[in-house]
């Protein structure tokens, strides 16, 4: 097992194709610990080369509601009524964090995503 730091495009696409041919390895073998190495380096090469950002609060938040087949409207009552929540999702009030805290709890909008 010759393993080392993941640096370039190369080095990146040869461990996953390294990690396809260790896949279902078991677990404390010589393989098994060579799959998790290489998983752990390809996981921080793409963590920093491939970084995903959390999504627009707003954007997660009228995600969310069209996931759950409500009308935005629907929150109203837990939001601080209708003129709110229109403001807020036409981007003209800011999200507070008592809404961020209710959108999270109540609805399971993304902490993360509130936050961006």
């Amino acid at each position: 097992m010759t393993i080392k730091p993941i640096r370039t495009k190369r080095d990146y696409e040869k461990a996953l194709k390294r990690i396809e041919t260790l896949w279902g390895a078991k677990p404390n073998t010589l393989h098994g610990n060579e799959f998790d190495v290489l998983c752990t380096l390809v996981e921080a090469y793409e963590d920093k080369n491939f970084p995903i950002h959390p999504p627009d609060p707003i954007e997660a938040i009228k995600f969310r509601f069209e996931q759950m087949n409500m009308n935005p409207y629907d929150a109203a009552q837990y939001l601080g009524g209708k003129r709110k929540v229109n403001a807020l999702l036409r981007r003209r009030a800011t999200l507070t964090m008592t809404m961020a805290k209710v959108l999270h709890k109540r609805f399971g909008v993304p902490a993360e995503s509130l936050l961006s």
